[in-house]
């Protein structure tokens, strides 16, 4: 196997309070503070990892501390948060909710010790009463409770199981139709009109960002309700959005502005966030089909930021583990954040997890 994560830089980016969400160079850009969006992030990296350095442990365990710090009784979650360590803005549930449900649950079934992984179960209980009306949080909520009821939980008939199930229906109630059921924390619903067609099979009327979750949780949702509809959904729109972003033999990702039907690449800027979706998503694909079309999904992302991309220059410093912010039209971006640093972090694991399954 491979060498294992570098986490050099995103250490760097941590603190005691949290993990700065960006950098100047590789300087942590103290005044912008930290965020749960990159935080959880961080938690489903360093959980996930098999073989870690041995500084990851307590990595991820001041991870969770953030995330749980950031939640509200009713299962809400504050996101922003000063390098002070007060909290700046009013819980909700936005997609940083999501992603703080995403991470919970891959916590609570991770290698972590007893205590962290019984203190990350009760944290996914307290947000699961919650509900989003945002497709993209829900989507990642999906993924986390599909964890506590997957193969590697613990109890997968047990009330957090069935709680995690009612999440995952109401995330296809959501994606399906454009409205949330069940509990909600919102006052109001979105009502979305695709207008899908052969040519854009999108259920949105625009790519916009992180776009290879929606495909994730609708794989999720096939495997935790056995809705093979749901499942299949997911494979084909992950496949259309692969192919849409393949260009001249390399991976050119849909840029920060989005993309409309008859957008084509490249376009700029594009961020390390699409990379990573897209290699989360292929990775879900090739443990439930063994297709190595996925296989070469993965490598693909890896390459990109190793420089097989539309500059041909690297996005990530392999020294340090540090990921650029960035493909701008004549350069990279070269301030390390902790999102693209992160992107960078979890597409290299992806592409040593499926290498192990495909040797196993």
């Amino acid at each position: 196997m491979p060498p294992g994560l570098v986490y050099h830089h995103l250490r760097r980016l941590t603190t005691p309070l949290g993990l700065f969400e960006h950098a100047l160079g590789t300087e942590p850009r103290i005044e912008h503070g930290f965020c749960v969006d990159d935080v959880a992030r961080a938690l489903v990296v360093t959980s996930r990892d098999r073989r870690p350095h041995a500084a990851v442990p307590a990595l991820a365990e001041g991870y969770l501390d953030f995330v749980l710090g950031a939640l509200d009784p009713d299962g809400r979650m504050h996101n922003r948060r000063t390098a002070q360590g007060h909290w700046a803005d009013t819980p909700s549930t936005d997609d940083h909710w999501g992603r703080g449900v995403w991470a919970l649950g891959v916590a609570s079934v991770s290698g972590m010790d007893a205590g962290c992984t019984a203190r990350a179960e009760a944290g996914l209980r307290s947000a699961l009463r919650a509900r989003s009306r945002w497709p993209r949080a829900m989507s990642y909520a999906a993924l986390g409770a599909f964890a506590a009821c997957g193969p590697l939980a613990a109890d997968p008939f047990g009330p957090l199981a069935r709680e995690a199930r009612a999440l995952i229906a109401d995330t296809r109630a959501l994606l399906a139709t454009g409205r949330t059921t069940g509990r909600t924390t919102t006052a109001s619903t979105t009502e979305r009109t695709p207008g899908r067609t052969p040519e854009w099979p999108w259920p949105e009327p625009r790519l916009t960002y992180a776009n290879a979750v929606l495909p994730e949780a609708l794989m999720v949702i096939g495997q935790a309700l056995g809705d093979d509809v749901a499942l299949d959904e997911g494979l084909t729109l992950l496949a259309w959005l692969t192919e849409l972003q393949h260009h001249d033999g390399h991976l050119s990702v849909v840029p920060a502005g989005g993309w409309s039907p008859g957008g084509h690449p490249p376009a700029y800027p594009q961020q390390p966030i699409e990379v990573a979706a897209l290699a989360e998503a292929s990775g879900r694909a090739y443990e439930i089909t063994g297709s190595r079309r996925w296989l070469a999904a993965i490598d693909q992302c890896r390459a990109w930021f190793s420089g097989a991309n539309d500059l041909g220059l690297p996005v990530m410093d392999p020294a340090t583990g540090g990921g650029y912010d960035g493909l701008e039209r004549d350069s990279v971006n070269a301030n390390q954040g902790a999102e693209s640093t992160l992107a960078w972090l979890a597409t290299h694991q992806i592409s040593l997890l499926a290498r192990v399954e495909a040797h196993a």
